[in-house]
């Protein structure tokens, strides 16, 4: 079984080779302020309603957030619900800024 957490680095490989999907949690003012091109916003209060529509349970996928906590708390709902491939980005969107792509901003 896969850890929860995934590094920036990990993920940012798997996504070169479309690998997984990056699912971010984050309020809709967040994702306008800084994002991961080619992610998908599915805010945390519309995770439960959303999930089994839009989501593959066999897919990897990568849930993040600004620093890793409420990507977490969705990770272990999501895994709950049968998504045993999801992860949480470890740091969030802010880990990802600092270590991958410093053209995302930080807030």
């Amino acid at each position: 079984m896969l850890d929860y957490e995934v590094s920036p680095a990990e993920a940012a490989a798997l996504l070169r080779e479309s690998k997984a999907r990056l699912i971010d949690v984050r309020e809709p003012w967040e994702f306008e302020t800084a994002h991961i091109e080619g992610s998908l916003l599915m805010p945390i209060s519309e995770v439960p309603a959303r999930a089994n529509q839009e989501l593959d349970p066999d897919e990897r996928l990568v849930v993040l957030c600004h620093m890793g906590v409420r990507s977490m708390s969705v990770t272990v709902w999501l895994r709950n619900q049968g998504f045993e491939q999801a992860q949480s980005l470890h740091g969030g969107i802010d880990s990802w800024s600092a270590e991958i792509d410093p053209a995302v901003p930080r807030y």
